[in-house]
């Protein structure tokens, strides 16, 4: 999974043929279903343009966009989280990061070794605890993020819910350059054995 993920974080356009290929090109003998299987395991996959992108979970509330022609220039406006995949010397683990979209600050952290939305509503919480609430938080249509745990949180909170839509992936750049960074700055060179996160 660590090549997967190195391979997709180099070419996010690749998909699991392409990925497969560049794996036969390191040595790995392994084929396209094992690719897809495990592409599929870490959630992710290529950036192409596909139908009905936007469905959301069919059990969970909707919410609208509200940053379409917003001017965001003040902290405390517009924060957005979004989770990545962390492969560890043993199996892989979740990493949440809730930013602020006018400074670029990672304002809470948390890491899981599953997708449920409790380790979501334990970083908003801790962000909420020490920056104050924001105007309006974004994600995208992830289930953690639209479980009712994480949106009562907000709205219990007075916070403006907005949701990723058709077309709107390039909000997630922020956050997806800070993971680039995690990755190869930090967590592919010292190849942790255990959960460990330094503030």
């Amino acid at each position: 999974m660590r090549p997967i993920d190195e391979i997709h974080l180099s070419y996010p356009f690749y998909g699991s043929r392409k990925i497969r290929d560049e794996l036969w090109a390191k040595g790995y003998s392994v084929c396209r279903d094992k690719v897809r299987r495990l592409m599929r395991r870490m959630s992710i996959e290529a950036l192409y343009v596909k139908p009905r992108l936007s469905l959301a979970h069919p059990e969970h509330a909707t919410y609208p966009y509200l940053l379409r022609n917003l001017e965001i220039t003040r902290a405390n406006h517009v924060w957005s989280a979004d989770i990545c995949y962390i492969p560890m010397v043993k199996g892989f683990c979740y990493l949440v990061a809730i930013m602020d979209w006018a400074s670029r600050l990672v304002l809470a952290r948390r890491l899981s070794n599953t997708l449920d939305s409790s380790f979501c509503v334990d970083a908003l919480e801790e962000a909420i605890s020490t920056y104050g609430c924001p105007d309006i938080f974004n994600t995208d249509q992830g289930s953690q993020f639209t479980a009712e745990a994480f949106t009562g949180t907000l709205r219990s909170k007075g916070i403006a819910i907005s949701i990723d839509g058709k077309g709107r992936w390039v909000d997630n750049v922020f956050i997806e350059r800070l993971w680039k960074s995690v990755k190869y700055e930090d967590i592919y060179l010292k190849a942790y054995g255990m959960v460990q996160w330094r503030r």
